[in-house]
């Protein structure tokens, strides 16, 4: 497909309430929303790298920057043939994973969209519908987050993901478990720990929970594998997995059970689905992260989800979860309680509501042919 056009937008979504994390919080999201246009079929994608540069190097500004001043012109007027195309003629830049990805899934949609299959399909997705999981981040009190919790194990979550940190730590999970003594539940600790914490560790092993999702430095994949060792638990790399390679090293050095892979983090769809089928291999279960995307964002994660190897009830969130009016329609819902069915309509299935896309814009970058 010749890229006829490409239209780069970073956008700033207001949240219905603060999001909180290890590494800080956020009351909006910062977004790349990017369209792609050949023969008159235009596709859309989205990376989300927050504002500032807390959950990983990028952030929303810098990757609008990168793509404007350079990756866009090495993709315009080109002849793009499949998603390994379009990573190859971006290879020369290090990095920028977040930016790569806003160009490779709005290809992706294109894609599908141009041979009029829902993307799940032409990504080789087994089934369309899956399974998410209830998130929480760090609430103003246990109690509230108990009765959060309850109303989740109440309504038939799946799973239960607990955002942990120094601040909100081992006695919140453990009143936790002993609330919901039979809920799947894990943590996901965004790297706010070192080799140091291993006792801490040793010691949420008596709470028996699913996974610790991403307990060391962002960039290590060595430290994990002694930590992996020496717990019960399985460990779940995340912000350490930003490429095939990365993922190789950690099998090599068997630094984790579980992989969450975020399209966002690894450079978009394509390498996604490589490191899909690379864990697959060796059988290494996956689940699909999140985020906080628009529903743009969301079901490209969504038609991920479905591929074979995704064993873990995704993060992928109805649009009222986090937002009052969604920057893309239709929003995303419950077809049953926490599952979705994914549309049958070509690509994503969802485009953006121009008036609100305008709205939320801070900066915009147009490229033609």
């Amino acid at each position: 497909m010749k890229i006829d056009a490409i239209d780069i937008f970073h956008v700033r979504m207001p949240l219905v309430e603060p999001w909180h994390t290890a590494y800080g919080s956020d009351d909006a999201i910062e977004s790349i929303i990017l369209r792609m246009r050949s023969a008159g079929v235009e596709g859309w994608g989205e990376s989300c790298p927050l504002a500032l540069p807390c959950y990983s190097s990028e952030y929303a500004s810098g990757a609008f920057g990168v793509l404007r001043d350079c990756f866009a012109a090495r993709l315009i007027g080109q002849d793009i043939r499949t998603g390994e195309d379009l990573q190859q003629r971006l290879q020369l830049f290090k990095g920028n994973w977040f930016a790569k990805a806003a160009l490779d899934t709005a290809w992706w949609d294109l894609y599908a969209r141009a041979l009029g299959q829902p993307l799940y399909r032409v990504l080789g997705g087994s089934r369309s519908t899956l399974s998410a999981g209830a998130d929480f981040g760090i609430q103003k009190s246990v109690e509230n987050l108990v009765d959060l919790v309850g109303a989740a194990v109440q309504s038939g979550a799946p799973r239960i993901k607990l955002k942990y940190s120094p601040q909100w730590g081992f006695p919140v999970v453990e009143k936790i478990r002993r609330s919901f003594p039979d809920a799947i539940l894990h943590i996901d600790c965004n790297a706010a720990y070192s080799l140091l914490d291993q006792p801490m560790f040793q010691d949420l092993d008596s709470l028996n929970l699913a996974m610790f999702e991403q307990p060391l430095n962002s960039n290590d994949i060595i430290d994990h594998a002694t930590l992996q060792f020496g717990v019960k638990t399985s460990i779940c790399l995340d912000e350490s997995i930003n490429s095939v390679h990365s993922m190789k090293q950690a099998i090599a050095l068997k630094s984790c059970r579980w992989v969450n892979i975020k399209p966002g983090r690894v450079g978009g769809v394509t390498i996604a689905r490589q490191i899909h089928n690379l864990c697959q291999s060796v059988n290494i279960p996956c689940w699909v992260g999140g985020m906080l995307e628009s529903t743009i964002g969301a079901m490209h994660c969504a038609s991920l989800a479905t591929l074979p190897n995704f064993r873990y009830p995704a993060d992928v969130f109805p649009s009222a979860r986090f937002y009052t009016s969604d920057l893309a329609e239709p929003p995303l819902h419950f077809s049953k309680p926490w599952q979705f069915s994914l549309p049958d309509s070509p690509g994503i299935g969802v485009v953006p509501n121009q008036a609100r896309l305008k709205k939320f814009s801070l900066q915009q970058a147009n490229f033609r042919a």
